[in-house]
């Protein structure tokens, strides 16, 4: 009989900042973690907080779970959420064969509560929170990490934004539900553009979405059909409209907004290269991963994006896409003159990268660390 890795290894709790319906990278990275885990045969319990006014939007999510989620209902007072979460967190350790803190403020809430509570704990890195440009909060998610008993980075950037601690560090990449990337619907409808250029995640600084806009100048000459597509919440896209005013190229963008997964994959479906050229926020938000990247290869469209961040772990430079330096107009006109030149072979070798990511292969390195 073939034995299960997870078996035996019960009770698993994740105290996460983010958890869906809600979008989020960690939320999506605690959401496959807790699935993958469950489907490991460990009994898993995750502590989130209700972002909805109402809850119903969470209830019904977490309805259809397997596991339990412990959501902190939302109140005026942020604080009281806080001590909320705190003691829910302490409740659970109880119980807990081994506790894995993802976000911000659960690794603070995890690392307090091991001093009262000896338990096995596990820390997620993914970016932004380990890169404050307060040396308090800095000190003081240092402090938080030195107390946990394993640490994952999810890419190689990451983990060397905490290099100075000198601690032991896993470098375990996002996953991806590939199966859920496939489908067999056509596009219905042709987006406007040749070649068509997509981004998504929040419309912000850190996705990237301004470096592309002010090189669109440049690339028009040598590609005047391009169109640039812009898919996610569009927090900064008013003032990114005005720039591309400003540059005269605001026709040749097209901001989407949020889309439901049936019409993002149709969006993707139709896009020539998916790109992010992301860059640092001037309060320290970085890009950690890039799992966006990984879900258009798994339709077979290659990528460009940044080098020195994330990103850097999430592109198979050469083959899945290519690493550029985001300033530069010369290396993205190069990069998406070489994809487009080999466009076959790059999105053969995308879904190639995707399926390497699958959550059914990425749980087994977390499987090696919970033993």
């Amino acid at each position: 009989m073939k034995k299960n890795i997870g078996l035996g290894k019960k009770n698993i709790v994740i105290v996460t900042s983010e958890f869906p319906p809600q979008p989020g990278g960690i939320g999506n990275h605690a959401l496959h973690l807790a699935l993958s885990l469950q489907k490991a045969n460990y009994k898993v319990k995750v502590i989130a907080d209700q972002r909805s006014l109402t809850g119903t939007e969470e209830a019904t999510f977490d309805a259809a779970l397997d596991f339990t989620v412990v959501r902190i209902p939302l109140q005026a007072q942020r604080f009281k959420m806080y001590l909320q979460r705190i003691l829910a967190t302490y409740k659970a350790f109880s119980n807990a064969s081994q506790v894995i803190a993802t976000g911000k403020f659960s690794l603070w809430n995890v690392a307090f509560i091991s001093m009262f509570k000896k338990r096995k704990t596990l820390a997620v890195v993914h970016g932004s929170e380990v890169n404050f440009k307060s040396f308090l909060l800095k000190k003081s998610i240092d402090n938080a990490l030195l107390r946990f008993n394993s640490i994952v980075a999810v890419s190689k950037y990451t983990k060397s934004l905490i290099a100075h601690l000198d601690k032991e560090v896993e470098v375990i990449p996002n996953g991806i539900s590939f199966a859920d990337w496939q489908t067999e619907k056509k596009p219905v409808k042709a987006l406007p553009g040749n070649p068509v250029l997509t981004t998504v995640g929040r419309v912000s600084t850190r996705k990237g979405q301004l470096q592309v806009i002010n090189q669109l100048p440049t690339l028009l000459n040598v590609f005047p059909d391009l169109h640039y597509h812009c898919v996610g919440i569009p927090t900064e896209a008013p003032a990114f409209l005005e720039k591309a005013k400003q540059l005269g190229v605001d026709k040749h963008i097209t901001f989407h907004g949020s889309l439901d997964d049936v019409a993002l994959k149709q969006t993707l479906l139709q896009t020539d290269i998916f790109i992010m050229l992301s860059t640092e926020s001037t309060t320290g938000d970085v890009e950690g991963f890039g799992i966006a990247i990984l879900e258009a290869n798994a339709l077979g469209i290659p990528a460009i994006g940044s080098l020195n961040c994330g990103i850097e772990d999430a592109v198979q430079h050469e083959k899945s896409g290519i690493l550029i330096d985001g300033k530069d107009s010369l290396q993205l006109q190069n990069a998406i003159e070489s994809i487009l030149q080999k466009k076959e072979l790059f999105s053969a070798n995308a879904k190639k990268w995707a399926k390497q990511h699958d959550w059914s292969m990425v749980v087994k390195q977390y499987i090696a660390l919970l033993t």
